[in-house]
């Protein structure tokens, strides 16, 4: 990264020029993309993403006063202050300084700890934003980062990326820990097989042939700010318990399709038919999934919904099941061949990247135009091309916290 120490040369002279002193650190943690493993990571199942070198980087000073005091380089992001021991995170408002608060305040409930010194800090940041790159997630892994070296406290990579997952959710999104888990674990050189309960990352070697272009198509969302997230969430979820009831099992302790799976001890391919047998695909009502668990209206809103999906009216159960448990097999079987690297390999990896991309777009529905548009383009310039580059190349296209992926 040749332009990281003159953006850090940068960033404490802005410092200096915005408190009046210089900055005693610095912390970093980058974005990332996701190669397969759509939507899958909030369910239990294993992710294949891999970290970029766009970054999130904080310039920090710890002050004798008990005020956090937050500012930005970018000036659309408006300064912001309060008490270092009255943290308060409004759901309600997707503002930036609420993402540096998640990670501030889960370090801070980490410890049990009821005060906290004061901070002045100024983020800079070049990762798109509501681009499906993890700015947001970036944020809140480095202001826990930042909290965890002004107390002067030890944790391991992985303890922060579980303490980060767990804190993001302040904000209100119901993610599923893959975004901060890359952040911290993530190394130069390789992708990594994100895997939960435990949580543990185990390098997966891309083929050595094949370039990653990541393109952005341009169309934003903040995912904290609609209920699009937290509505997938929540179907994975009714469809996990719609499963566990007809498979006779104890549902309502039951959170992620994973779970389902584990507990009947089958492949996930015998998922799939479960899926099939239990799950139909016309859209589920709130009445009939209530009829389905026994329980009331009143209960499935206050127990089992998020506060922004209780007045939802349809849940496509069928679709987001299939969807997870086809996805989960696939990034299964594209570690299968980045181990075994058979002659045909890049072939076989987009093969199953088209499939992901197929899924998201009909079964998980987290696609948009503009989006589909440029695989289009992708794909007929892989046809029309010469160039024996172009038939190496992966295109990861990201919009609306979405990715689908494809070979061109």
């Amino acid at each position: 990264m040749p332009d990281l120490y003159d953006r850090l040369l940068k960033l404490k002279e802005m410092f200096n020029s915005k408190f009046g002193s210089i900055p005693k650190f610095y912390v970093r943690a980058p974005g990332r993309v996701n190669i397969i493993g759509e939507h899958i990571d909030y369910c239990g199942y294993s992710v294949l993403p891999m970290a970029i070198e766009q970054d999130v980087l904080i310039a920090v000073e710890p002050v004798k006063t008990y005020t956090l005091q937050l500012a930005n380089t970018n000036p659309l992001y408006p300064d912001f202050s309060t008490s270092a021991n009255n943290i308060q995170i409004d759901k309600t408002k997707a503002l930036w300084h609420n993402y540096f608060l998640c990670g501030l305040k889960g370090i801070q409930e980490h410890f049990g700890l009821s005060n906290l010194t004061g901070m002045n800090c100024l983020i800079d940041g070049n990762i798109p934003p509501s681009s499906g790159l993890s700015s947001s997630s970036a944020l809140v892994c480095c202001a826990g980062l930042v909290t965890l070296t002004v107390l002067g406290r030890n944790l391991s990579k992985v303890e922060l990326a579980e303490i980060c997952a767990k804190s993001e959710r302040y904000i209100g999104t119901e993610g599923g820990g893959m975004d901060q888990s890359i952040s911290f674990l993530a190394e130069e050189g390789t992708a990594k097989l994100i895997e939960f309960s435990p949580l543990r990352a185990t390098d997966v070697k891309l083929p050595s042939g094949a370039v990653f272009v990541i393109a952005n198509s341009c169309v934003e969302m903040n995912k904290a700010a609609t209920s699009h997230f937290n509505i997938r969430v929540m179907e994975c979820r009714l469809a996990a318990k719609l499963l566990a009831k007809y498979k006779n099992l104890q549902w309502d302790n039951v959170l992620r399709l994973e779970e389902v799976q584990a507990k009947l001890g089958i492949s996930l391919e015998e998922m799939l038919l479960v899926t099939e047998d239990a799950l139909h695909p016309e859209p589920y009502n709130p009445e009939e999934i209530c009829r389905c668990l026994g329980i009331s209206l009143e209960e499935l809103r206050t127990q089992i919904l998020s506060p922004n999906t209780q007045d939802v009216l349809i849940f496509k159960l069928y679709q987001r099941a299939k969807h997870v448990y086809s996805e989960a097999a696939r990034v299964l079987q594209f570690k299968k061949i980045c181990e075994e690297a058979p002659e045909n390999m890049v072939q076989l990896l987009g093969e199953l990247m088209n499939q992901s991309h197929m899924s998201c777009q009909d079964m998980y529905e987290c696609s948009c135009p503009e989006l589909d548009q440029l695989v289009d383009i992708c794909r007929v310039f892989k046809k029309t091309s010469a160039s024996p580059l172009h038939h190496n190349c992966f295109v990861l296209i990201y919009a609306n916290k979405r990715n689908i992926r494809k070979v061109a």
